[in-house]
Order: C-alpha cells, then structure tokens, then sequence
C-alpha cells in the first residue's frame, strides 16, 4: 500500500526483456540504507518488488501483465521515473491509499501554466468514466492528485510548483501517456452498483479495511 507522496525520483538506467520477464534497473541517489531485497516498491506508480540492491541503483522484475498495462513499456535510458517505498505501519497517511496496481494509461490533452500554478488535462479510456468524480482522488504516475474537473472521458488536475519541482510531471509534455490508478472506494462502488443488490454497506468497507 502506498499514499501517492513521491519522496524522490531516480533515472532509469536499463530497461528491456531478461528471459520470461522484463528487467528494470533504476539510479537513485537516495535509497533507503534498510532497502532489502523483496521490498515493494512503487516505480511511476506501479507496485514492483526489489530484487537487488545496492549504494546508488536498485533492479526490479517486471511482468508481462504490468508492461501491458502501464507506461513502464515506453521507458528508456536517461528517463525520470517517481519512486514511493510502501506504507508502514504508524506511517503519515499524506495522500490516498495507493495500491500500486496502474488500471490503464492516460495521455496528457494539454498543460497549461499560469502564475505559480500549472493544470494538466489527461485523456482516459472512456469505459473508465464511472470511476472518476470531480473533486476526487486519483494517481497519476503515482502522484496522489485531485480531480479539478471532469468532462467526458478528459479530466483535469492541478499542480503546485512543489510537486513539478519534484516529481516527472515537471517533465512532460502535450501527447505523453501516464500511469492512472483510480481511488481504491470509487472501485468498491462501482462494482456494487453493477452488482444485482446494488448495495455498498458499512459493514462491507470496514470488512475491507476501510
């Protein structure tokens, strides 16, 4: 579980097939001194596990499923990637619950700056639509973010000069494709509203964990 608060970033140093899955190796100049092998980790908001580490680089396995799903496909040598370690027990909740498990990918309509704030207008897959409210929580590259307006399949998310300084969106342009996880409760209503009761009751979401 993680909360949508990026802590640093890293730079990909290799990225490409190794055997049945996909290996990723990322540098980063701050990597926890009790980083251990099996730890998760979220790397642009999709949930990996550590398989190796050291003083400045950590690798990662990633399978096929998750390179479908995601942008991790698209990654090459010199790219910014966000990085959240998991939620600990006692931990600040700062953001949302995360899971870490990307549902699809977005493709940013427009970035407009004005003043000291700056908004981005990303374009879903329409069948998403039911699990997104205006005024709602959302991740996009693993970024805990609000959603500012909604229309149609485009939604719109503001962002401080804080979190361009130091997550990727600072580097991102008109045309790339993000990782989108939609809030974890929306997920639960939806489902039961598909579902023949159609009802979302208290004890269900405490049953959850919620």
């Amino acid at each position: 579980m993680f909360t949508g608060i990026i802590s640093q970033t890293g730079i990909v140093k290799r990225f490409g097939k190794t055997g049945p899955a996909y290996r990723l190796e990322v540098e980063s100049s701050n990597i926890p001194k009790d980083a251990a092998v099996g730890d998760s980790v979220a790397v642009n908001g999709a949930c990996l596990t550590l398989i190796g580490t050291n003083p400045e680089s950590m690798a990662f396995d990633v399978m096929e499923e998750t390179v479908r799903r995601s942008t991790l496909s698209e990654l090459k040598t010199g790219d910014t990637v966000n990085l959240e370690w998991s939620l600990k027990a006692g931990g600040t909740i700062g953001g949302h619950f995360v899971q870490g498990h990307v549902d699809c990918t977005g493709r940013i309509a427009g970035i407009k700056k004005s003043g000291g704030e700056s908004s981005i207008e990303i374009e879903f897959p329409p069948e998403f639509e039911r699990l997104i409210v205006e005024k709602g929580s959302i991740a996009l590259d693993g970024i805990s973010l609000t959603i500012g307006a909604l229309q149609n399949n485009r939604f719109k998310v503001y962002i401080i000069p804080h979190t361009l300084k130091i997550t990727s969106l600072g580097s991102k342009r008109a045309g790339d494709n993000v990782n989108l996880e939609f809030d974890i409760l929306g997920k639960y209503a939806a489902r039961f509203h598909e579902s023949k009761d159609g009802k979302l009751t208290e004890k269900f979401l405490r049953e959850k964990g919620f």
